[in-house]
């Protein structure tokens, strides 16, 4: 399969040089020519399918014959060794646990996935690469963890400083070896404004292989779209109405879930959570897109006032009257985001972090504005509430406990390096 560009000014690639060049040359994200239908056989028999079965069967319509079967399964059974149990809060919701990888946020599905095809492709040229990411909390750590000692590929992580948790900066600046971590002035836009600008610097580009984990890269994007369909595996009524809430920031798991459902998941509406950093719900009901500076909240992977990929579905879907008919999208304030976080507690005693709080809501608001009484709503929990803690516990009057690979990265040094958010400070760094 090839892939093309957004912006349609560059030429065709194949998916490794969608994924080492992460951008392509006209600025542009990648995107396959054609998203082709999976068989009415893979719906049918999906239930005698494991996840990494499911999730093979994905990869391979985009990979074709670039990366050998026994090589993908390898990767498949390596990168996403853990599950995303669907857990029912009643008969019409649930919630779709994105959490159980090894930094506890849904991340880490993409960023395995591509750090191992990443290292194939390496191994494969010879050549050493430097992965540039920009991220507002959990892009960073997962991208950290799935990169760490890979031979050959050098991670550089920008996070803007003092608008990430505490356990989210541990997770990022701890790890060392061939990670190092940035600490921006400024917001996470500055971060993502800031890659953009050292992809598009000829000179950096002549002398280093740069190339970007961040939702931006495609190889990042696919492999999130596996969980939208073993979540409607895991559904014990199929016949019922599908709904996904998808807590949204940079837009990236709404992609990868539209780009399931253009696969052929039988998915009735998308619902794009955001907090109120609203320029996605605001396109959708005034057709205009206006980029506004990010606005720090306790959702703070979502505070994002810029999101790249929605490139990606106007690229798909073309005007905003097209995209509102598959996208229903609200915003929600800390306030609420808190609200949300009791009242799903005391119904049903399932304690969820501010991201999965705001789908929780934005879940809500859909049902009470369109009077469905049966369906099946999906929420995508995208990260363990216990990292955040001081949020949740003051939120809820609970004590949390932390899992034990967050207890560890909290009791090491932070090493990090604060800059500007000039670009000419990153240029410097990643040039010596």
């Amino acid at each position: 399969m090839k892939f093309c560009s957004t912006n349609k000014k560059s030429g065709l690639v194949s998916f490794k040089e969608a994924i080492l060049k992460g951008i392509a040359d006209d600025g542009g994200l990648f995107m396959p020519t054609e998203i082709p239908k999976l068989s009415k056989d893979f719906f049918n028999n999906i239930s005698s399918l494991s996840f990494q079965e499911i999730s093979y069967t994905v990869a391979r319509v985009f990979l074709g014959d670039e990366i050998p079967s026994q090589t993908l399964k390898q990767i498949i059974d390596d990168a996403i060794n853990f599950e995303a149990p669907l857990v029912e809060i009643d008969e019409n919701i649930k919630v779709l646990e994105l959490f159980h990888g090894p930094t506890l946020a849904f991340k880490d599905f993409g960023a395995r996935f591509m750090a191992r095809t990443m290292s194939y492709f390496r191994e494969q040229s010879n050549h050493e690469a430097t992965i540039l990411v920009a991220t507002s909390g959990d892009t960073g750590s997962a991208v950290a963890n799935g990169f760490f000692n890979i031979e050959g590929i050098k991670v550089v992580l920008l996070y803007p400083s003092e608008k990430v948790s505490r356990i989210q900066e541990q997770q990022l600046t701890t790890l060392g070896g061939n990670i190092s971590a940035l600490e921006v002035e400024g917001t996470f836009d500055d971060c993502q404004r800031m890659v953009k600008e050292a992809f598009a610097d000829k000179e950096i580009t002549s002398k280093i292989t740069l190339s970007s984990a961040n939702s931006i890269n495609i190889a990042r994007l696919l492999p999130q779209s596996f969980y939208y369909f073993s979540a409607y595996f895991q559904l014990k009524d199929r016949s019922k109405s599908l709904i996904f809430s998808v807590p949204s920031g940079n837009f990236g798991n709404l992609t990868a879930g539209l780009i399931a459902y253009e696969m052929g998941l039988p998915v009735e509406r998308f619902i794009a959570a955001t907090n109120i950093n609203d320029v996605f719900p605001v396109f959708l009901k005034t057709g205009i897109f206006n980029a506004k500076a990010s606005i720090q909240t306790i959702s703070n992977a979502m505070d994002v006032g810029n999101p790249s990929n929605l490139a990606r579905i106007i690229f798909l879907y073309g005007n905003p009257q097209s995209i509102a008919e598959k996208i229903f999208s609200c915003s929600f304030s800390d306030a609420e985001t808190k609200n949300g976080i009791k009242d799903l507690y005391s119904k049903s005693a399932y304690i969820i972090d501010p991201h999965g709080a705001v789908g929780y809501l934005a879940l809500k608001d859909y049902i009470s504005q369109t009077g469905l009484k049966s369906y099946n709503g999906i929420v995508l929990e995208t990260a363990h509430p216990a990292k955040f803690p001081d949020i949740v516990e003051e939120t809820l009057g609970v004590k949390i406990n932390l899992p034990e690979n967050l207890k560890s990265c909290l009791e090491k040094g932070k090493v990090a390096v604060k800059i500007s958010n000039d670009v000419k400070e990153l240029k410097k760094i990643l040039l010596s």
